[in-house]
């Protein structure tokens, strides 16, 4: 994002003493951050790889929690076990959201939150494939939007926000807000080029929910 991680920590609150379930970590980034302020962090990931950049990256920070071998869609975890599910960029947009949802939200206790960012259903309505690039023109359809599968492959997962909002409320989940990120002018990415974050500044590109377990 375009946001320091100081700003997004924000985004779930205080986090000291309370634990916390991070899906798809990668290297871990956040959840060392969160173990710094006090969470008892798990991190969870799909691929051993980014779970041995994670190992190594948790052992030069000096922290010492565990690191789990698992998609999000079944999580080999007690019900109700934390009290802050969350994911940057990671398992919500590479597992189907029908059912990581689902899960996400028994592994929450009463009360607790699922907080999550990614894309958004403009992003991809407006990316052209076939120049590599974002337009200013709808590129596919917005109802139905769900399973997306570039030419090389790849897949990600989108919903249209209505579709959210009902999986949301059938998972017992109430939403509690969704923040529509526009980057401030002179603000960088590290992942982002200058022309994307330009586009951004007009449509959102980038967005994070938050979501209360009844």
């Amino acid at each position: 994002m375009w946001q320091l991680p100081e700003d997004e920590l924000q985004i779930l609150g205080d986090v000291a003493g309370k634990d916390v379930l991070e899906l798809g970590c990668g290297a871990a980034q956040w959840s060392i951050l969160l173990a710094w302020r006090g969470a008892r962090v798990v991190a969870l990931d799909n691929s051993a790889r980014q779970l041995e950049h994670a190992w190594a990256a948790m052992a030069a920070a000096g922290l010492d929690f565990p690191l789990v071998h698992s998609g999000a869609e079944s999580v080999p975890l007690p019900d109700g076990s934390f009290d802050i599910v969350f994911a940057d960029h990671g398992a919500n947009r590479f597992a189907d959201p029908y059912l990581w949802v689902p899960e996400a939200a028994r592994l929450l206790r009463p009360g607790g939150l699922l907080a999550f960012s990614g894309s958004t259903p403009f992003e991809e309505l407006c990316w052209s494939s076939e120049d590599d690039r974002m337009t200013t023109s709808l590129q596919r359809d917005y109802f139905g939007l769900h399973r997306l599968e570039q030419p090389d492959g790849y897949v990600q997962f989108e919903l249209p926000y209505g579709e959210w909002i009902r999986l949301f409320r059938r998972s017992g989940l109430a939403v509690e807000g969704l923040r529509e990120i526009q980057p401030p002018v002179g603000a960088v990415s590290t992942y982002r080029t200058e022309e994307e974050t330009a586009w951004a500044r007009r449509w959102p590109m980038e967005q994070i929910w938050r979501a209360r377990k009844a």
